[in-house]
Formats: structure tokens, C-alpha cells, sequence
């Protein structure tokens, strides 16, 4: 079959395209904070407080210079995604390298699958691709966590200020805007014990 046939061209993409889901997987199913505390000898983040291996409760387990370390690392191993997605993909299946990332970070085939909530990796994922954005992003993350001191609502404002960029940036192809909102709804669903607690049932 010739290369420069339709079906050759489709054929690449659909390769490149589960290619780079698998990348961003791997790279997402490494979680930092659970290598870093381990080599520190200090107990698995997911066996204390909401178990969840993420920044939040790294914090509340070990303070705040270890949580910016597992921070720095988780936002920039996202950035680093998303750098090899714009080089790699086309710019419709860049998103979904971003929520290839997020199931790692879910369900890391490295620790059990039994992972983060993703946030920080949302955050390095669309700091190089949307950097505006993110910057709102921060802002509302802490506005509001200075408002009503609950991180996780916090964190769902910054997410929806980066899924509204998002929109606009892949609004114009059907798949990517797929992507974009199949992954904010994958991280409100990750948290729905948080929301049920909140909502007292």
C-alpha cells in the first residue's frame, strides 16, 4: 500500500495516537510520592488520612517541603508530557495524551492501581499547552481555598478554569473537545467520596 494513501495516513495516526496513550500512561502510573516517602522510610502516603498518594495528603502526613517536592515532580513529569505530545501528535490527540496521564496517575499499573486524583498532573499537563489558563487556574485554586478551606472544591475551580480554556483551544475538532471533557469528568468522579462526604451522605 502506498504511504501516502488515506488509509496509510489514518494508519499512522491511530498508531501514534495509542502509542502516545501508553506513553502518557507509564509516565503517569510513576507516582512520586509514594517512591519519594519510601526511599525516605517513612510509611506509604495511602495508608494514612484519605489515602490518597497525592500533594494534599503529603502535606498533611509530612508538611509542606515534602509535598512541594512530590509537587514540583508530579507538575513536572506532566509538563513533560505534554511537550512530547505536541511533538508526537497531532494537535486533536494532544488532550488525550493528558488524560492518558490522568488514568496513570488513577490507576499506576507501577503500584497496585491504586493512585492519586490527578490534580497537580492536569495542572503540569496544561501549563506548557494553555500557559494563561493555568496561571487563572492557580489564582482561583487559591482564592478559593482561601474562601472556604477545602482543597478539593478549591481544586475543582482550578480544573474548571483549565476545562474552559481547554474548550476554546479544542473546541474546533470533536475529538479533542472529547477529550478535554472526558478528563474533567474522570477527575470529578475520582472524587466522589470527597463529595459525598461534603454533601453528608
Amino acid at each position: 500500500m502506498d504511504m501516502g494513501t488515506p488509509e496509510t495516513t489514518l494508519t499512522i495516526a491511530l498508531m501514534a495516537f495509542l502509542i502516545g496513550m501508553l506513553c502518557a500512561y507509564l509516565a503517569g502510573s510513576i507516582n512520586f510520592s509514594i517512591l519519594l516517602l519510601k526511599i525516605l522510610g517513612k510509611p506509604d502516603p495511602r495508608e494514612q488520612f484519605s489515602g490518597n498518594p497525592g500533594v494534599t495528603n503529603v502535606f498533611r502526613q509530612h508538611g509542606l517541603p515534602l509535598a512541594a517536592v512530590v509537587l514540583v515532580l508530579d507538575v513536572g513529569r506532566a509538563m513533560a508530557v505534554a511537550l512530547a505530545a505536541t511533538y508526537f501528535l497531532r494537535d486533536a490527540l494532544i488532550p488525550w495524551a493528558g488524560f492518558g496521564l490522568l488514568l496513570g496517575n488513577r490507576l499506576p499499573c507501577f503500584h497496585g492501581f491504586k493512585g492519586g486524583k490527578g490534580v497537580a498532573n492536569y495542572l503540569g499537563f496544561y501549563l506548557i499547552l494553555l500557559p494563561l489558563g493555568t496561571g487563572l487556574a492557580v489564582v482561583s485554586y487559591l482564592l478559593t481555598l482561601a474562601a472556604i478551606r477545602i482543597p478539593f472544591v478549591a481544586s475543582f475551580a482550578m480544573v474548571a478554569v483549565l476545562t474552559a480554556f481547554g474548550i476554546y483551544r479544542w473546541g474546533y475538532t470533536y475529538f479533542g473537545l472529547a477529550a478535554v471533557l472526558i478528563t474533567t469528568t474522570a477527575i470529578v468522579w475520582f472524587h466522589r467520596s470527597n463529595i459525598k462526604k461534603l454533601l453528608g451522605r
